[in-house]
């Protein structure tokens, strides 16, 4: 059976509290793993999480803020140290490539698993396959920034009305959907266009085209709200969003279960983050997330 859901390894800004660690978050998606962002520390959240190096396909960078990156060293000998049985690809800021570089041979190790580097340079798709399309788009930082969405290709739903009425049933439901027909029955005589899932990861940005562009339908949205709105100055002076304008890019693209996460150390309590979102208008499923929740991804509609 697939699964897909959201691991969060760690919701902290700049400076890990007690009780956040820095950044990092995996997206299981059917039998792939998606690592976004593994900060300081994300390898023993890992741990704690349940989450093995084998788990791992891809990772995506959104830039090269230690909070959001000094974890890549540790994340990638792992996975050597482990000899994950297939490759890893990682994505992340072309304009960051020394960084990686250093990151990535940052102490001596051994070598075992293909790890290919696919750095991105510009808005566009990275990848392409049966199960998604994962795109990036340049967000608004004081760094080279990119955010990352998942779209699932649309498919069909069957009715069970239709397939009664043509007398459709057992094995030949699965044969009409490998198929496309039925005798003189189509596929589309018996079943709906179903839209395929939409995910989207939005990390360290002001207000910009790129982050409606990447929220634009999302199931989920996942996205920094460093500040609450009362600091809203201070968050656009360090390129930032508050949970108000987070909620708002969720509420006028019509995101069905937002996340909220990249707290600020300066906050303690997490029910205002909800509460300023919900005032911005958001009614869909909201979820202020803490370190090593797991939050499923919406049933597909």
């Amino acid at each position: 059976m697939s699964v897909r859901e959201f691991v969060v390894l760690g919701t902290a800004s700049q400076v890990p509290t007690r009780h956040r660690n820095h950044n990092g978050y995996l997206l299981r998606w059917d039998g792939e793993g998606i690592l976004f962002d593994p900060g300081e520390g994300t390898q023993r959240q890992m741990l704690r999480a349940g989450v093995a190096a084998h788990d791992i396909d891809r990772i995506c960078v959104t830039h090269f803020h230690g909070d959001h990156s000094l974890g890549l060293a540790g994340v990638i000998q792992r996975i050597n140290l482990d000899q994950v049985p297939h490759p890893v690809t990682a994505h992340y800021p072309a304009s960051g490539q020394k960084f990686f570089d250093r990151l990535r041979y940052a102490t001596a190790y051994r070598e075992t698993v293909a790890l290919r580097e696919e750095p991105v340079s510009a808005d566009g798709t990275l990848a392409q396959g049966p199960s998604y399309t994962l795109e990036a788009r340049l967000l608004s930082h004081p760094v080279e920034s990119f955010g990352y969405r998942i779209t699932e290709p649309d498919g069909r739903r069957m009715v069970p009305e239709l397939l009664a009425r043509h007398g459709i049933k057992g094995p030949d439901v699965g044969r009409i959907q490998r198929e496309g027909r039925l005798g003189a029955v189509t596929l589309d005589e018996v079943s709906e266009p179903r839209p395929g899932q939409r995910f989207a990861f939005v990390m360290d940005t002001r207000l910009c085209p790129g982050v409606d562009a990447l929220a634009e339908g999302c199931d989920m949205l996942v996205i920094e709200s460093t500040f609450l709105d009362e600091d809203e100055r201070l968050a656009t002076d360090h390129g930032h969003l508050t949970a108000g304008q987070a909620a708002r890019v969720a509420r006028d693209a019509g995101v069905r279960h937002l996340v909220l996460t990249h707290f600020s150390q300066r906050y303690t309590d997490p029910t205002e983050f909800e509460r300023q979102a919900r005032a911005a208008g958001f009614e869909g499923e909201l979820t202020v997330a803490a370190d090593l929740m797991r939050v499923p991804l919406p049933k597909r509609s």
